[in-house]
């Protein structure tokens, strides 16, 4: 995913309301931009630290930009608009990187499906059967740790996907969890079983029921970002 025109970079002053950001721009400009993240941010941010954003021209936005990079207080990259997990992914998809979802015939998003009444992200058509596929980002990073984390705060949404992929798991078909991991510098990725211990053990629960858990890492630059190489899974 290339960033057109490449990102501008700045300095977060604070992020409040979960969805707003005061920034300062390289050249000195003030501005407040909208931050497209519902979670906590864990150890995502800091006053003072750089970021980088995208700016709108479109008269209709209330706010001149988004917050899409930042550094973390580890020195890390995160990608921090989480709306960039799915299309990260899809283009992956289509370029044959994720190689154990290679092969499928037709990709469609937001299929609804489940019991609960969910919405997968994607839904592979392969000759054999469908694949289907939930996407969570990851940007929960520790200090001299190289194994990121999921999730950042308690969610009882991605506990239901987990449990919706098993029931699709038991009956035949075909069920995957992916972690779009938008953090550098990361080789693996386990369940944040100290912020959720409830998803934790909906994800051992998915693995039984015989739901595919994989994760893949990213590249990030103010000019690109791109979803590179599987990394491991701890459980």
């Amino acid at each position: 995913m290339r960033f057109d025109p490449p990102l501008e970079e700045g300095r977060l002053l604070r992020r409040y309301k979960r969805f707003l950001a005061d920034i300062e721009t390289a050249s000195g400009e003030a501005l407040t931009i909208h931050c497209a993240n519902t979670g906590s941010m864990l150890n995502c941010m800091s006053e003072g630290a750089r970021i980088w954003f995208s700016r709108s021209n479109d008269p209709k936005r209330k706010l001149p930009g988004s917050w899409e990079i930042g550094e973390t207080p580890h020195g890390r990259l995160a990608v921090i608009n989480t709306a960039r997990a799915n299309a990260l992914v899809e283009e992956a998809l289509h370029a044959g990187v994720i190689s154990e979802l290679n092969g499928f015939t037709q990709l469609k998003r937001e299929v609804p499906y489940g019991e609960e009444r969910s919405r997968i992200d994607f839904r592979l058509d392969y000759p054999q059967g469908a694949a289907f596929v939930e996407v969570k980002s990851v940007t929960l990073g520790f200090e001299g740790n190289r194994v990121a984390a999921f999730p950042d705060a308690r969610t009882e949404r991605g506990s239901k996907h987990l449990r919706e992929l098993a029931s699709l798991a038991r009956a035949g078909t075909r069920a995957v969890q992916l972690y779009c991991v938008n953090l550098s510098e990361i080789d693996a990725v386990r369940p944040a079983v100290e912020i959720d211990p409830a998803y934790a053990a909906a994800l051992r629960e998915a693995v039984s029921a015989g739901v595919e858990v994989l994760a893949y890492g990213t590249t990030i630059s103010a000019q690109e970002v791109r979803l590179v190489k599987r990394l491991d899974v701890l459980i």
